[in-house]
């Protein structure tokens, strides 16, 4: 359910990749060295955390976000990226309002709007776990719920319970113990 698009849109990328390869005329084919990559180029879209950009992330601003540079993110979007959570969020409605992290409406909004995504390099990776948080990514961590709460919850999550979650808890099929980890399609 939750990765029924993705899944979808993987197999019509790799169809179109094998439909592509699959010619009887090799002599085609360009050598690697022959391609040309001298040029300009630009970035136009990063989404370290997607939800978090596609909502707080003002439509006219858009562009500007994507191309700055991480480190130079916060500063720059912070402010819009707090008046759009207090906006949003009843649980920053009054002054000193904090999520279950502790982070007031302005802290949080500074964290939000550098759009990178965190690694423990000697720890338990994952978005959140009851302990850790935002130390990484496993592929079964509940993102949008965990993103939910933070932005909804309050101080123990339980503000706005009908705001703080996706309901949807667990991909349709289980992840492999093993690479390539995640599921066979259907």
């Amino acid at each position: 359910m939750k990765l029924n698009n993705i899944k979808i849109l993987a197999i019509s990328i790799l169809s179109i990749f094998a439909l592509a390869s699959c010619s009887d005329d090799d002599n085609n084919i360009p050598p690697m060295a022959s391609i040309d990559f001298s040029g300009s180029y630009m970035q136009k879209d990063q989404m370290g955390r997607p939800a978090v950009n596609t909502v707080f992330v003002n439509s006219d601003m858009k562009d500007a976000f994507n191309v700055t540079i991480p480190s130079e993110q916060g500063a720059n979007f912070a402010a819009m990226f707090e008046t759009n959570l207090k906006a949003l969020s009843p649980a920053y409605a009054n002054d000193g309002d904090t999520n279950a992290l502790g982070l007031d409406a302005a802290t949080f909004a500074s964290v939000l709007a550098t759009d990178v995504l965190t690694v423990s390099l000697d720890g338990t990776t994952t978005f959140y776990d009851g302990t850790n948080v935002l130390t990484g990514r496993a592929l079964a961590d509940d993102v949008i719920t965990v993103e939910l709460l933070l932005i909804f919850g309050g101080e123990d999550f339980s503000e706005n319970p009908t705001l703080s979650d996706d309901h949807v808890d667990a991909n349709d099929k289980n992840f492999l113990s093993s690479f390539p980890y995640l599921a066979s399609p259907w």
